[in-house]
């Protein structure tokens, strides 16, 4: 083995060393979206039930990979009768399609492009990355935290549902803000 490649593998083996597998904490993460309602104010949601893992370099306090998948029956906009329809087929399609996953293929300083999976169509978008660091809490657990935040299309991942207003305009645009909140402990 060359002299190069001798002090490549030693600085990746010594990189993976302060790398760190995380799990989501689901208590300490929030997973949330807001989409325009009649053209002039916006409705937020967010899904309760929702799991994940990712790596995070605590050396150079850099996020490596993450995934993760939301269960679509566990939206909720504070509105029962929304949340139902938005359960059904003619928008989310939760029996047919539970889950909505993410998963990173690249990071790029404060931009994070990843496969996203909604109603079983899989397009890679980018989202706004704002890296939280990492902290040892009060009990011994290390936690790193980040926040993702971007906009998808859902039309473009098959949910079309709307109506057309008499003033112009459709009851329900087409973009969807995403505001992802995680936290997460360094498993032991």
């Amino acid at each position: 083995m060359n002299l190069k490649k001798l002090a490549l593998a030693s600085t990746l083996l010594v990189s993976s060393l302060f790398a760190g597998n995380y799990n989501v904490d689901v208590a300490h993460s929030s997973v949330s979206f807001k989409v325009k309602h009649m053209m002039i104010s916006n409705v937020k949601g967010s899904f309760g039930k929702f799991n994940g893992s990712f790596v995070y370099d605590e050396k150079t306090s850099t996020l490596k990979s993450l995934k993760g998948e939301i269960e679509v029956a566990s939206i909720n906009t504070d509105n029962q009768k929304r949340d139902k329809h938005l359960r059904a087929d003619d928008m989310l399609g939760a029996k047919e399609f539970p889950k909505i996953t993410f998963v990173i293929t690249k990071i790029e300083g404060e931009e994070v492009y990843g496969d996203f999976t909604l109603k079983g169509v899989t397009k890679n978008i980018k989202l706004d990355f704002e890296n939280g660091g990492t902290i040892k809490d009060p009990w011994g657990n290390e936690r790193a935290g980040f926040a993702l935040s971007g906009k998808i299309s859902r039309k473009a991942y098959g949910v079309t549902y709307n109506k057309v207003l008499e003033a112009g305009g459709v009851a329900v645009g087409d973009t969807v803000k995403l505001d992802i909140e995680i936290e997460g402990i360094k498993a032991k």
